[in-house]
């Protein structure tokens, strides 16, 4: 009986090296095995009639069994998206009252921090060219203000290239609050993270207000962000796809290029030239005079 004992345990250990995880033992073959061990066993209590169970799985060759978590709290639904209805008067008395409705929103008050603020797009308001970004970062959701941060910075020194001054051109952002990461409490956010297709839904009555204030004459969206929202969350792939290319948002012309953030991280002559091509571009569709030196910036290795 030990020699059948030991080749069924062989036999186990066997099947457990090739990848088997379960062994079917019909109730009988249970039966069996119990009576041969019991027979070999001194008895202390009456013997009891043997009943065949129900088929088992021979547990010992499972891997242990995963712990169990808690399930993850699921993040809260926003509400459907604001309807914005602007009052007649003229693009100033507008505007203050867009500003009133974005800040005082009670959706847009509870996703921000505390001692930070709701973000609406600054500018001209009767710019030309309109700039749409994606979301507030640390800089903005401080000053209130978009891009004012070190790809803030650069927009506008690339809008000074283009011949005209930050003041003359309308920026603004699809999101109006900086989409949140888990932080604990009294330390600040580190880093930042792309919004919901839901936050932007949200937000896009605002920016589409914005719109229809300003006027202006053509749109560039600036990163993939911003154009998924522009042009529908699943219009392309890569932003390399569509870069450079003149495309339309609620009938104005809107030209795709990335973000000033992309320079940053790659501040190569050749990184810069791709975006001022784009920008050259938005120009001559703006009927903005072109130098010859401008037509050559960052050309060089």
């Amino acid at each position: 009986m030990r020699a059948t004992l030991n080749a069924i345990a062989d036999e186990l250990r066997r099947l457990k090296a090739g990848g088997v995880k379960d062994v079917v033992v019909s109730g009988e073959t249970m039966v069996a095995l119990r009576n041969a061990v019991e027979a070999r066993t001194p008895k202390t209590q009456p013997e009891q009639p043997q009943v065949a169970p129900a088929p088992v799985v021979y547990s010992q060759l499972r891997q242990p069994a995963a712990r169990h978590t808690a399930p993850k709290k699921a993040e809260p639904k926003l509400p459907p998206p604001p309807a914005v209805t602007l009052p007649e008067g003229d693009k100033k008395t507008r505007w203050d009252a867009l500003l009133n409705m974005v800040t005082t929103n009670p959706v847009c008050l509870e996703r921000v921090r505390p001692g930070k603020k709701v973000v609406l797009g600054v500018g001209n308001l009767d710019a030309k060219i309109f700039f749409c970004g994606e979301a507030p970062g640390a800089e903005e959701e401080t000053k209130g203000e978009p891009f004012v941060g070190p790809a803030g910075q650069l927009l506008t020194k690339m809008i000074q290239a283009m011949g005209v001054k930050r003041e003359d051109v309308y920026i603004g952002n699809i999101m109006n609050w900086r989409p949140d990461l888990p932080t604990p409490p009294g330390r600040e956010q580190i880093g930042n993270r792309p919004p919901t297709e839901e936050e932007m839904l949200y937000c896009m009555p605002y920016l589409r207000a914005q719109l229809e204030v300003v006027n202006p004459e053509l749109i560039v969206a600036l990163g993939a962000t911003a154009a998924k929202a522009l042009l529908g969350f699943d219009s392309f792939t890569t932003l390399g796809s569509i870069r450079g290319q003149w495309k339309e948002f609620e009938g104005k012309p809107l030209m795709v290029t990335y973000h000033p953030s992309f320079i940053l991280r790659t501040p190569t002559n050749r990184t810069k030239r791709t975006v001022w091509e784009d920008f050259l571009k938005v120009m001559e569709k703006a009927n903005m005079p072109i130098t010859d030196k401008q037509r050559g910036y960052f050309l060089g290795k």
